[in-house]
């Protein structure tokens, strides 16, 4: 890979319209794009089509990239890369979206909408975030799972008179966790009957043991540990399939 110094000055001849600039970014970078659509083989979409989605949002993140704000350009690449992958597998049909999920996000479009006409501008997306207790990457992924009409390419208006995407709002780390599993288990806990959902809850978000869970629900010690398994094999196969 380049390193920070030579990335930067690819980038600002990339702005201007470079396309050999452009190109030279992304040869130096496939490595960190092919390392992303790892994370998404084995969900029903073939490696060749994630690779050039994921290039589309490598491009998208040499547009956006805003050298003052002091970050690293892989640092903000990595979430703009698996985002264009993570809509692309749910416009597609390949991420099945809970009535909650769907529910929540329209409370949050809600939510914005009122913020706006209050303030004049949209809510950063912190603030969005910590109304309904969630982190940023989670409420983004919830906001675009119902296709909302706010963009998170749109443009926000901030203080300081500049308007940025609101997707650069979020904050970003290298080591970033597989969101989509996350929200794919989170839709799968939705569904389950109240007393299954209650031995998840208990078992893998309390951390009890099955015989502690067995007593306060008032089934047995192998109740629990059969209808358990019986769970994580259902999440198992949403997650491969």
């Amino acid at each position: 890979m380049l390193d920070e110094k030579a990335t930067l000055t690819y980038i600002r001849l990339a702005k201007t319209g470079d396309a050999k600039a452009k190109e030279t970014l992304l040869q130096h970078n496939v490595s960190l794009v092919k390392s992303i659509v790892k994370r998404y083989l084995g969900k029903g979409v073939d490696y060749d089509d994630l690779f050039q989605i994921a290039c589309m949002g490598f491009l998208k993140a040499i547009a956006g990239f805003d050298e003052k704000f002091g970050a690293k350009f892989s640092t903000y690449a990595v979430p703009m890369i698996a985002g264009e992958i993570k809509r692309f597998m749910r416009d597609d049909g390949s991420v099945k979206v809970s009535r909650g999920m769907k529910q929540t996000a329209k409370e949050m479009n809600l939510f914005i909408e009122e913020y706006v006409v209050k303030n004049g501008n949209q809510p950063p997306m912190s603030e969005i975030a910590a109304k309904f207790g969630m982190d940023e990457a989670e409420a983004v992924f919830v906001m675009g799972s119902a296709k909302m009409p706010l963009s998170l390419y749109g443009g926000t208006d901030y203080k300081d008179g500049k308007e940025r995407e609101l997707v650069e709002t979020l904050q970003t780390k290298d080591d970033q966790e597989d969101w989509l599993d996350k929200m794919i288990l989170k839709g799968a806990i939705e569904e389950l009957p109240e007393r299954e959902k209650r031995i998840i809850v208990l078992r893998y978000f309390r951390d009890m043991t099955q015989s502690e869970v067995a007593q306060r629900i008032g089934v047995s010690q192998v109740q629990v540990s059969r209808i358990e398994n019986r769970i994580i094999e259902s999440f198992r196969e949403k997650l491969s399939g």
